[in-house]
């Protein structure tokens, strides 16, 4: 016997915006502080934040 949709759980919404202005924010530019990428140590692991060509962000492990 299969559910009915009206059964399924909903999927959570999304955050609204507001909740996520009223975060502490750090700029990229000093993150990066003038390069292109920098080291991100969290824990015992170590990550890359690299700014790409278009201006875009990669964080990667």
């Amino acid at each position: 016997m299969s559910q009915s949709p009206s059964t399924q759980p909903a999927a959570p919404s999304p955050r609204p915006v507001a909740e996520l202005v009223q975060r502490p924010a750090l700029d990229s530019t000093t993150l990066l502080a003038g390069q292109k990428q920098v080291a991100i140590r969290h824990g015992d692991e170590l990550y890359s934040l690299r700014l790409t060509r278009n201006g875009k962000l990669i964080l990667t492990k």
